[in-house]
């Protein structure tokens, strides 16, 4: 099991999948998201599973910019550019991801 727990320091949810996955010994990667961001082809992994809508966190301040563009192709390089747009925590295993806390759907994957 590779596990990639992609967070925001100051996020309730990301700490809480953390400590899930802690409690479990379930050696995960934590990566910073506003700092580090997600590469393309992560981007479109995750989109993949969830579905563009389910990634937009809808408290962010930007997040009405995204809701004016028209095509998801520009909203896809808007979330690439600009990842305090998407909400944590992102959660991958493989080609597996969830967005949240989801630990009905991270139990099957131990």
């Amino acid at each position: 099991m590779n596990i990639q727990i992609f967070g925001k320091s100051k996020c309730f949810d990301t700490k809480k999948a953390e400590r899930y996955f802690k409690e479990r010994r379930v050696k995960f990667q934590s990566i910073d998201l506003p700092r580090f961001g997600m590469s393309p082809r992560e981007l479109e992994s995750v989109l993949a599973c969830v579905g563009l809508e389910a990634l937009v966190d809808e408290r962010s301040k930007d997040a009405e910019l995204l809701r004016y563009l028209a095509y998801d192709a520009d909203k896809r390089r808007k979330l690439f550019e600009n990842p305090a747009l998407i909400r944590t925590p992102v959660v991958r295993n493989g080609k597996k991801a969830t967005v949240g806390y989801c630990p009905e759907i991270w139990k099957d994957w131990e």
